[in-house]
């Protein structure tokens, strides 16, 4: 994992925008405002530290808590994005207990925060939780599961047209999986994230093709997910 980058860093790149991209400049300095607020504006009145790993099942919420609260705000950001790490489960994973039963009950309860914090805002909001990669259709030999292809993306908020599954299911027959592995993908993560974008901001097609996405006019944005 890379190591996280320090303040230091953070002021450097600042001052390097502020003689290069002032705009650019502008948009980092509230980024760094937003997440030092968030690390620090607790129930208790004490620093936030990030985890790693399984304690961060129980950090997730508590990270959720403080973003919603920025949110709310009448002048707040209306995009968060929030890094939840532990999930390369290649030893020990467990199923309806354990260390993945464990991250899916903290990211569970970062939903939960989001609703509560949220309040009113709620029925406007779009979450999504989305990985960068699947796992292994098969257990290996530490009891877990290696890096896979297929994946999924939850969708969540009051915004959204829940209670679906919307895919293609491949089937997990050896003869179905794919390169004999993993869970084969249907759909392209990017059509869900350009049918959100399109209908919560607005965005056309050729931005999100050329500019959010460069070079993804075939992919064709998944529509019907915003209630």
């Amino acid at each position: 994992a890379l190591p996280t980058p320090s303040d230091a860093l953070a002021e450097r790149v600042l001052d390097l925008y502020n003689h290069r991209d002032p705009v650019l400049a502008a948009v980092l300095q509230k980024g760094l405002d937003a997440d030092r607020m968030a690390m620090s504006d607790q129930l208790d009145g004490s620093t936030m530290k990030p985890y790693g790993g399984l304690a961060n099942a129980a950090c997730m919420r508590q990270s959720a808590q403080g973003a919603a609260k920025l949110m709310a705000a009448d002048d707040g950001p209306r995009i968060a994005a929030l890094a939840f790490d532990g999930w390369d489960t290649h030893v020990n994973e467990g199923g309806a207990t354990g260390r993945l039963a464990k991250l899916l009950g903290g990211l569970d309860g970062a939903f939960e925060e989001f609703e509560k914090g949220l309040g009113e805002r709620w029925k406007d909001t779009a979450i999504v939780a989305i990985t960068e990669f699947g796992r292994t259709a098969r257990v290996n030999g530490t009891v877990g599961t290696d890096h896979g292809t297929g994946t999924v993306v939850l969708l969540a908020g009051g915004a959204i047209k829940g209670g679906r599954v919307i895919a293609d299911w491949p089937g997990l027959k050896p003869a179905q999986l794919y390169q004999g592995r993993d869970l084969a993908p249907t759909s392209d993560v990017r059509a869900v994230l350009k049918g959100l974008l399109a209908e919560q901001f607005g965005l056309s097609a050729a931005v999100l093709g050329d500019k959010v996405f460069p070079d993804s006019g075939e992919v064709k944005p998944m529509r019907d997910l915003v209630a």
